[in-house]
């Protein structure tokens, strides 16, 4: 092909610079306009924590970019298909090197743009894992989760407000009890094998490591029942491993700390005893 077919280069850089504006602009317009309405990424499932909306906004900012070019792809593609046929019976097919100018324009352009979109990827998923997994907030209560095959054991301040600091602790298996509005640092552990703690209306999921202790944090917003998941393979009863998160009201919480006011000692015992049952349960056929 000769040069005179080529796009002269003005026209590639208005091309490029145009193609790129509207790249940056679909992904502002995306980020601050669209994602404040987001409950939808994950159906069904309210956004019960603080961070919630983030790692929904992320889900979203990767389903629109990634959106936007595969139906810009698909719409080129097509377009060639129509566009270069076979209109006639002894029509043959023309050889394409690929070297000149107008046809590498069409891998060039559309590569960097897509990194442009990597890069803003890479941003808000640096964003994301900061404020959630580095920039841990100060701790308004702190709760033990222990996983084990195959049930959760979550220990819980008592009435004093401190973990492990007297014997009011309250030990239950597979039950989370929470405040609204109130930060949380959780210690997860594992005394068997790998476990995933998983409560998908936190948007939350943190492995369990045997021999590790791991600090993470989630602020529940939303009063009500959340499930609780094992979201990692871990056995024969993994399937079953699961529990119930209860987000009480100020009040709410209160009243059930009251009632479930038991020594170390006794709630130690009893979760001991609980969590053999349910062991035994989900492997029995």
């Amino acid at each position: 092909m000769s040069k005179s077919k080529d796009i002269p280069g003005t026209t590639s850089y208005i091309l490029f610079i145009v193609t790129a504006v509207i790249c940056v602009v679909f992904a502002i317009t995306a980020f601050y306009f669209v994602f404040p309405n987001r409950e939808t990424w994950m159906v069904g499932l309210p956004q019960a924590s603080s961070y919630a909306g983030d790692i929904d906004g992320l889900f979203g900012l990767i389903t629109y970019l990634v959106g936007f070019w595969f139906v810009v792809s698909e719409v080129v593609f097509f377009y060639f298909i129509f566009r270069y046929r076979k209109k006639t019976p002894d029509q043959k097919a023309e050889y394409v090197t690929g070297e000149e100018h107008h046809q590498k324009q069409w891998i060039t352009i559309p590569h960097i743009l897509v990194i442009i979109c990597d890069v803003a990827l890479i941003f808000g998923t640096v964003y994301v894992w900061y404020k959630v997994k580095q920039d841990l907030p100060p701790a308004q209560a702190t709760i033990r989760v222990t996983g084990q095959q195959w049930a959760w054991t979550f220990q819980h301040p008592g009435p004093d407000g401190q973990l492990d600091k007297g014997d009011d602790d309250i030990y239950l298996v597979d039950e989370l009890h929470l405040k609204v509005d109130t930060v949380y640092h959780f210690k997860l552990e594992s005394t068997d094998v790998l476990h995933s703690f998983s409560i998908p209306a936190f948007r939350i999921k943190q492995d369990s490591v045997p021999g590790r202790t791991i600090t993470g944090w989630f602020e529940p917003t939303l009063v009500g029942e959340y499930d609780i998941q094992c979201a990692e393979m871990c056995g024969i009863g993994h399937g079953l491993m699961k529990g119930r998160v209860y987000v009480h009201a100020e009040n709410e919480y209160s009243q059930w700390l009251k009632g479930e006011n038991l020594s170390g000692a006794t709630a130690a015992e009893t979760s001991a005893v609980a969590l053999g049952q349910v062991a035994l349960e989900r492997t029995s056929p």
